[in-house]
């Protein structure tokens, strides 16, 4: 159901990991994910610890669905000096090609514990359905 766009995407993002670099605008961050069928639905999951809802941006032009969201470093007062930062900060973002089997009209997103669930309904006229064969003359009727 889905067409990864770029395959070194995954290289980079493990680079960033190792070299300690935030996602800018121009070059984001990579924001893990999963994706599974279940049922008639298709269903995507983004890793967003700490990210506020207001600071994710989800879009869909034609088949393309592209997710962005930004984690800023927590606000700090004054006298506090900061002995480690490991947690990822700055820009995320993931593209994804959509197949057309997918209903785009109708994408449902909850955000909850720090995951991104985006539910997309399979399309009518991707489900399965049941050809009858119809009468002697063996011609095909197709339902649905």
């Amino acid at each position: 159901m889905l067409m990864r766009t770029d395959p070194f995407r995954e290289m980079d993002r493990i680079v960033q990991q190792l070299s300690g670099t935030s996602g800018t605008w121009s070059k984001p961050s990579v924001m893990p994910m999963d994706a599974y069928r279940q049922g008639d639905v298709y269903v995507i999951a983004f890793d967003l610890p700490g990210v506020s809802t207001e600071a994710i941006d989800i879009d869909v032009e034609r088949n393309m669905l592209t997710v962005k969201a930004e984690r800023r470093p927590a606000g700090k007062s004054d006298g506090v000096q900061m002995e480690l930062s490991e947690r990822p900060l700055g820009v995320f973002s993931r593209q994804i090609m959509l197949a057309d089997t997918l209903d785009t009209e109708h994408i449902e997103a909850d955000y909850d514990a720090g995951v991104l669930t985006l539910r997309i309904p399979i399309a009518e006229r991707a489900k399965s359905r049941k050809i009858a064969i119809g009468g002697e003359s063996g011609r095909k009727q197709i339902s649905g």
